[in-house]
């Protein structure tokens, strides 16, 4: 049977990752600590991997044999890779907001958005993540690739461009499908 075999498809997995000069890791139990210049973070892996370090890289490697776990092998390398290059170079999304009448003003850690609702939106810009508004487009930058995708996908979620005139938010660079609108019998 299939889910019998040991599978090593992983290429992900057998890749060793550098560590840069003046990043530090720090591993406890199965607490990975990341030290950077921009800044610390902390990632929990599954018991089934473990991490092996070398003279200025490391390996995730397999503990167990199981469904799930060469899943877990390559997803483990490449979230302690990730959080390597954030606190090296950080992280950063911009969104584009088009439509007429629509605005964005940011105050503090506190954006104000006019999104054509009879109500102004407001959001609370979390504690570790920078924004800054130029005109129509934000720009979202922080040293966690998952807080910063989040937190653009859930500003993008508010009013998500539309395909027939392009009213929304969309990221920089992403291109939408226009749709033809209703023509009129004459």
């Amino acid at each position: 049977m299939l889910h019998d075999l040991e599978f090593d498809m992983s290429r992900i997995g057998k890749k060793p990752v550098a560590i840069p000069e003046g990043v530090t890791i720090t591993t406890d139990k199965n607490l990975v600590t990341v030290v950077g210049p921009k800044g610390t973070l902390t990632f929990e892996h599954h018991f089934d991997v473990s991490i092996k370090f070398g003279e200025k890289e490391f390996t995730v490697e397999k503990e167990a044999k199981g469904k799930n776990v060469p899943a877990l092998w390559g997803t483990t390398a490449r979230v302690i890779e990730n959080m390597i290059e954030g606190v090296v170079t950080g992280f950063k999304k911009q969104l584009e907001l088009n439509g007429v009448g629509f605005r964005m003003a940011i105050a503090g850690k506190t954006i104000t958005l006019a999104l054509g609702f009879s109500h102004p939106v407001v959001v609370e810009v979390p504690a570790d993540l920078d924004v800054v508004i130029e005109g129509n487009v934000m720009t979202v930058s922080g040293i966690d690739k998952h807080k910063v995708g989040q937190f653009s996908a859930n500003i993008r979620a508010l009013k998500p461009v539309e395909p027939y005139k392009g009213k929304g938010f969309k990221y920089v660079g992403e291109h939408v499908r226009r749709k033809e609108g209703k023509k009129s019998s004459k």
